[in-house]
């Protein structure tokens, strides 16, 4: 009925994250971007936190000023992992650049969305703003940007299913790339894209798929040659205690690993290396000791 939700258990969960785009009008209601503007600020960098591999690149900032474009977006192959990411794509009336986003997708076209021949890129949300082209546009759109609505369902309380349904409406900053004429993208390595959005990227993180650099920059081994382990848990380790409870001696080896699937209640030995693409299963509700080893290849039924 889009009344706003309620919930007496947790009115802390009432409460609905407006998504990363509501950063432009932040800046301009509290007054921020006025203040850069006038300490002389041209240029801004901006990421997502949970991004470990968004460091402020000065190459990249010399070659932004460079083009005099007003945004720029930095974006990565898209590879089996990312396909359900956002994509960079061109409007077809103003032939310029959009951000195209999963839940803007209709279920009929999920396929083609999934698409990483056709649609190769994917927004990183590493983001760089000309604030003087962006004030520019506030003045231009009467005080707001135009970025389109995304609508989530989920429930009011996300660890309680049968709580009340709710739709969360947000904006993605990202989205910002189809308000500046003239905004374009640069492709990036994948050593600067390593997020920890769920615990699939945090488990292939903690692994010794990733190293920490002598700068404190967390970055892909080298032996990776650019591309993630795509790990792939069950819904049961959505939340990290439920993951942290699987790995209680740390992670498995995954610097050879392609694909992980973990299926059931499982909890790795010490000493377990996975080596290709590998799925462990556990149909049972006990969960069950994966032995030390090396697994190549296989499907392993505990």
């Amino acid at each position: 009925d889009l009344r706003p939700a309620t919930w007496a258990a947790s009115p802390e969960h009432e409460w609905c994250p407006p998504g990363h785009g509501d950063l432009y009008p932040a800046m301009v209601g509290s007054g921020t971007l006025d203040r850069l503007l006038m300490q002389g600020i041209k240029y801004m960098f901006v990421s997502n936190s949970d991004n470990l591999g968004a460091t402020l690149d000065l190459k990249l900032l010399t070659y932004f000023a460079g083009s005099k474009a007003p945004f720029m977006m930095e974006v990565a192959t898209r590879t089996d992992a990312d396909k359900k990411g956002g994509h960079l794509a061109k409007d077809k009336k103003t032939g310029g650049l959009l951000l195209r986003e999963t839940a803007q997708c209709p279920e009929e076209d999920e396929k083609e969305f999934q698409n990483v021949g056709k649609y190769k890129f994917f927004n990183t949300n590493n983001l760089w703003v000309d604030l003087e082209a962006l004030a520019d546009q506030f003045r231009k759109s009467g005080g707001a940007l135009q970025l389109p609505v995304m609508k989530n369902s989920k429930t009011v309380d996300p660890r309680d299913k049968k709580s009340t349904k709710v739709l969360q409406l947000e904006t993605a900053m990202g989205a910002a790339i189809s308000c500046f004429p003239g905004a374009t993208a640069v492709v990036i390595p994948r050593s600067r894209f390593a997020p920890v959005k769920t615990t699939n990227d945090l488990l292939a993180l903690r692994s010794d798929a990733y190293l920490l650099t002598p700068d404190s920059r967390i970055e892909l081994d080298p032996k990776r040659s650019g591309l993630p382990p795509n790990v792939k848990l069950d819904g049961s380790y959505k939340f990290v205690d439920a993951m942290d409870g699987m790995i209680p001696n740390g992670p498995p080896s995954l610097i050879d690993c392609k694909k992980l699937v973990i299926e059931g209640p499982i909890v790795f030995s010490p000493g377990v290396t996975i080596v290709g693409e590998v799925t462990i299963k556990n149909a049972s509700s006990e969960k069950k000791a994966v032995a030390p080893g090396v697994y190549t290849d296989t499907t392993l039924v505990l």
